[in-house]
């Protein structure tokens, strides 16, 4: 009898706790259109197999969430590796429910540390995607990768395709090819700001990345990250924290939303993810508010200006208008730093900006720049106020080949005279592979009777590299490292580290009226690995003040 009651109570509670989850379920998830077929799951031992009825059919391991199979139309789009969370999941528990009506699905893959969502609608040939975290991974990296077939998926950015090449040349991640040329997961890859959907295709096949939200993300709007690899699989990524050439702290937090879209090879608009907002994902934030700034004073005409909302939570940034407006809109409550970029530099910044929720706006009135070193007299300059090195000496190619291969022109050393084309003057200063590099300028009885300040501004720098100055063969002072991310960087196809301006003052006893030579190297207390991997630094700007 005793049994019977505790089965009773048992069966009672239970009733209750399904009864109760269905409710919320009902609330939480938006129903479909009455046409809108149900969506097909059969759980099939360890499987998960969702088939949208659009022509993709999923298949996820529930003993790990690792996506094991894609297919489209009945083609196997998955390569010889499951597609996963950065290396796979351990410690892993998986669950899936489906709406009322049965046209959405919800697997979620939870961990101690980290939720994922695959997410899933009738008629779409798409997986939303988001990711919790409470925690940056283990493994140091928070990343999707899809793994695709390379025998199918044979076409993605040429920088990133491995196929055929002759081995490693650095770190067993950049590969060389027998006409010299490098490829690699890291070139090719646009900045933050641009993402929006991009993929792989081949045979009348696609499979897309729309990166969505980035505010959980880190680095800023200029950072860059791995998007693909054609090796034995075709891989497709999103990178949302990682450890390369990273400027900021980690943020952990919903990740996303993001997704992955299945085409005939054709790309895909960006998918709405608005409606994801009543699913109950863990970490959603709905009540957002927005900021409007109305003008932006000492904009200097031919550079885009890009406006950036960051704090330890979030990070947003937008364009602003050629007239100095700009607004951005959906961003989560709380205080930010705005800063203002002139290219990639910033000349502006402001803490305190505070953002409130249910959709307010804070109004911001002009603000004047006053941090931009362009407006500053000089003799001579070499380059340009903006953050980046891409006027230079195959400043061009940072981003899309390693500094060895063929297609860059010599690096040096060299001897630049002031009055050639910029391009003449080297993107990066390299210890072992290009130093020193001369500065010869002419000096007349007036400017030379005067002390200068030497200016030399660099966007990153790699193993304590930093400029070591001569004048007229007389050395100045070192100066101390900057602080720079803990990785390689501009081998890894980045120029974006942390902009430092180095000043030296140059007393007119060193200068001579007529042509003076300035002698530039790259030093460090850190030995070196190799020519390329070897102290160095960016350049921005090299300037002689007035």
């Amino acid at each position: 009898m005793n049994k019977i009651r505790k089965t009773k109570k048992l069966m009672k509670a239970t009733s209750i706790v399904l009864a109760a989850f269905i409710f919320v379920f009902v609330l939480l998830v938006p129903e479909e259109t009455a046409s809108a077929a149900p969506i097909n799951v059969i759980e099939n031992g360890s499987k998960i197999v969702v088939n949208t009825g659009a022509g993709l059919e999923y298949t996820i391991d529930k003993n790990n969430g690792n996506m094991i199979s894609a297919l489209l139309n009945g083609t196997e789009l998955t390569g010889s590796k499951p597609s996963h969370i950065n290396s796979g999941l351990w410690g892993t528990t998986v669950s899936w429910v489906k709406s009322p009506s049965g046209g959405t699905v919800i697997i979620t893959v939870d961990t101690d540390t980290l939720t994922h969502y695959y997410v899933s609608r009738s008629g779409e040939n798409i997986i939303y995607m988001a990711t919790y975290t409470t925690a940056q991974p283990g493994v140091g990296e928070l990343r999707y990768i899809f793994r695709g077939n390379s025998d199918i998926l044979t076409d993605i950015p040429t920088n990133a395709d491995l196929w055929d090449n002759t081995g490693a040349i650095e770190s067993k991640d950049i590969y060389g090819f027998s006409n010299g040329y490098s490829a690699s997961k890291f070139y090719g890859n646009e900045q933050a700001k641009d993402l929006n959907v991009q993929g792989a295709t081949g045979n009348n096949f696609g499979v897309f990345m729309a990166y969505g939200n980035r505010e959980t993300s880190s680095g800023g709007p200029f950072f860059r990250d791995i998007q693909f690899q054609r090796a034995a699989d075709t891989e497709v990524y999103n990178y949302m924290n990682s450890g390369h050439a990273q400027t900021e702290d980690f943020r952990v937090g919903l990740h996303g939303p993001y997704a992955l879209i299945f085409t005939n090879g054709s790309t895909p608009s960006i998918p709405d993810f608005k409606w994801m907002s009543s699913l109950g994902l863990t970490g959603w934030v709905n009540s957002r508010g927005n900021v409007v700034l109305n003008n932006i004073s000492g904009m200097e005409s031919g550079y885009t200006y890009t406006v950036g909302f960051a704090n330890r939570d979030a990070q947003y940034w937008t364009t602003a208008s050629t007239s100095g407006t700009t607004a951005m809109y959906n961003m989560k409550p709380g205080i930010y730093t705005m800063k203002i970029y002139k290219g990639e530099l910033a000349v502006y910044s402001e803490d305190n900006v505070t953002v409130a929720g249910e959709n307010k706006t804070t109004f911001l009135n002009e603000r004047s720049i006053d941090n931009d070193p362009s407006t500053t007299p000089y003799v001579w300059r070499i380059g340009t106020w903006d953050g980046s090195p891409t006027e230079f000496l195959n400043g061009q190619m940072i981003t899309s080949q390693h500094p060895s291969d063929r297609r860059n022109a010599n690096w040096g050393p060299l001897a630049y005279t002031i009055g050639n084309p910029v391009d003449q003057f080297p993107a990066i200063q390299f210890r072992g592979a290009n130093d020193p590099t001369l500065i010869n300028f002419t000096l007349s009885a007036e400017e030379a009777a005067s002390p200068h300040m030497l200016k030399i501004g660099i966007t990153t720098a790699y193993n304590g590299g930093r400029p070591k100055v001569s004048i007229n063969d007389i050395a100045l002072k070192n100066p101390s490292a900057s602080f720079q991310p803990n990785s390689r960087d501009v081998t890894i196809g980045t120029y974006r580290g942390n902009n430092v301006t180095y000043s030296y003052y140059i007393p007119a006893s060193h200068f001579v009226a007529g042509t003076n030579t300035i002698g530039i190297t790259a030093i460090s207390g850190s030995p070196d690995l190799s020519p390329w991997l070897s102290a160095g630094f960016a350049y921005d700007v090299v300037e002689l003040g007035d």
